[in-house]
């Protein structure tokens, strides 16, 4: 069967726009290049056993229950007979057994990060209500100054670090920061 110029247009027209409409679809869907290595730390043990949403810290690559069955408390620093701070210090211990920073505790619960995708996990980093009211400056802010933040890169013991290290981290940070926190 042979087509005719118009025939030829309108298929031509039709694969156009079914084209562009599988991109647009695709692009929906698709996660920021920005956000991935920021991810990569961020759902690192480092990050992810304080950033629970249990009622308990988790400790160890493998993320176990906290020993000595620690709890969260009402204000994420544990139970009032059992402070975070009556092991962790402002620093880790000479042997790196015990970690320490500054303030360690968990974060509150709408910062938990269990079980989200990229997308999710950058949604809920920006939403305000989340996040301890944090605009995208003071997340930068948190995340390449705290102290406990810090943490992550000097841990102690024979614990791993993020994936990036920590001047990459700031550098990717900054990056997403700048472009508007795309997810």
């Amino acid at each position: 069967m042979k087509l005719n110029f118009a025939h030829r247009a309108r298929l031509v027209l039709a694969f156009t726009i079914i084209g562009a409409a599988s991109l647009t679809t695709q692009n929906v869907h698709a996660q920021s290049p920005l956000f991935q290595p920021l991810y990569e730390v961020l759902t690192h043990p480092r990050c992810m056993n304080c950033h629970t949403i249990t009622d308990f810290p988790r400790q160890g690559d493998e993320r176990r229950r906290h020993a000595q069955l620690v709890v969260r408390g009402a204000d994420n620093h544990g139970a009032p007979t059992l402070q975070c701070s009556a092991c962790h210090q402002d620093e880790n211990v000479i042997d790196g057994a015990v970690p320490g920073a500054p303030h360690w505790g968990l974060a509150p619960l709408s910062m938990g990060w269990e079980g989200l995708n990229a997308r999710e996990l950058c949604l809920v980093l920006k939403d305000t209500s989340k996040n301890g009211n944090r605009s995208l400056q003071d997340l930068f802010l948190h995340m390449s100054e705290d102290e406990l933040v810090l943490w992550g890169w000097t841990p102690g013991g024979n614990r791993t670090t993020p994936p990036l290290s920590q001047p990459d981290f700031v550098k990717a940070l900054q990056a997403w920061v700048s472009a508007g926190g795309p997810c």
